[in-house]
């Protein structure tokens, strides 16, 4: 990519950059020489900086937003009157996790990792919290995508081996640990989610671990996450941006990526990715991304939490061909307004 061009980028679609402000505002405008013809609508903003989405959809503010858990039963009810605007939403292809700063302690320790890997109850934070909206990962890629590998077993719910894992670490024990910050995106003071209060806890549990959180703002964050100043992070997740493990594997793990944000550093996987990008059979790449998805999981530089099991989102009744696809870049060539 050229210097600044995801700033000023080069594409072919019905819509081009108008305006981006980090952490804040996307704006795309109408390409009127798009190949396949014009889109309809003039323009598309995201609203990036977070705030109350259903209190702006209600405002009509903005036309669509998606639905916190706490909502959506109510919501879903018949009785509702915003019932008729939900629009059902496919799995996506992603993975939401915590990363860990590889390169500083105390997660430099490859144990320390693997032990808040194991010390971690997926399966009942999906059901208990997430009312199984969710599907605990077992490794990087999605179910259903290109290259998924089903037999990977990665790290189930085992208290007493995350113990051992952490005896076995160059600490010996959770009171010897430094302290850890985990760093998640949220305004100051705000409430942390239950799933992550619900995560703490279960660390602090089965390994004694004291982690205090810090909420920064979503920009803010973004531009530390980028300069790997974290040491713990969450409140994340990556969705396709097409449908290749390229996408997952590569662009977040190998060393000399941008996204790299775990500073993570094994030559064998990036040896191996290197070996990918040019491999032309497709049986022979999928195997070998099969070897990078264990071998990353192993090394750990991620808790890989869970999937999309399908969601909801409410659309204003005058917007018409809104459609939600799995991966992450939007369709909206054919939507339009009906007043």
């Amino acid at each position: 990519m050229e210097k600044d061009g995801f700033f000023e980028p080069n594409g072919t679609g019905p819509f081009k950059l108008a305006e981006y402000r980090p952490g804040e505002l996307l704006r795309l405008t109408r390409f009127d020489d798009y190949h396949l013809g014009p889109a309809i609508l003039d323009e598309v903003e995201f609203l990036l900086s977070g705030g109350d989405g259903m209190l702006m959809y209600e405002n009509d503010e903005i036309h669509a937003t998606g639905i916190g858990l706490s909502l959506l039963e109510g919501i879903l009810d018949p009785s509702n009157e915003l019932n008729l605007e939900v629009v059902q939403a496919p799995p996506q292809f992603g993975v939401d996790y915590f990363g860990f700063n590889t390169s500083e302690p105390p997660f430099y320790d490859i144990k320390v990792r693997q032990a808040f890997n194991y010390a971690l109850d997926r399966q009942t934070l999906a059901t208990a919290l997430l009312q199984d909206l969710v599907v605990p990962a077992s490794g990087i890629l999605p179910p259903g995508f290109p290259g998924y590998n089903p037999d990977l077993e990665g790290y189930g719910y085992d208290p007493e081996k995350a113990v051992q894992l952490l005896q076995e670490s160059r600490y010996g024990e959770a009171g010897e640990l430094p302290r850890i910050t985990l760093t998640v995106p949220g305004s100051f003071g705000a409430a942390i989610s239950p799933s992550i209060e619900a995560m703490l806890a279960m660390w602090e549990e089965n390994l004694g671990a004291d982690i205090s959180v810090l909420q920064t703002e979503w920009a803010i964050f973004l531009q530390d996450l980028h300069q790997n100043r974290f040491q713990m992070f969450g409140g994340l997740g990556w969705i396709a941006d097409y449908p290749d493990p390229e996408n997952f594997l590569d662009v977040l793990f190998h060393s000399e990526s941008t996204n790299n944000q775990s500073e993570y550093m094994n030559r064998e996987v990036d040896r191996l990715l290197e070996q990918a990008r040019v491999e032309q059979d497709e049986t022979v790449r999928f195997q070998l991304y099969h070897q990078l998805e264990e071998l990353i999981v192993e090394d750990a530089p991620w808790v890989p939490l869970w999937h999309s099991n399908g969601g909801h989102i409410l659309v204003k009744p005058n917007v018409e061909d809104f459609f939600v696809f799995p991966l992450i870049i939007p369709k909206y060539r054919y939507v339009y307004f009906t007043d």
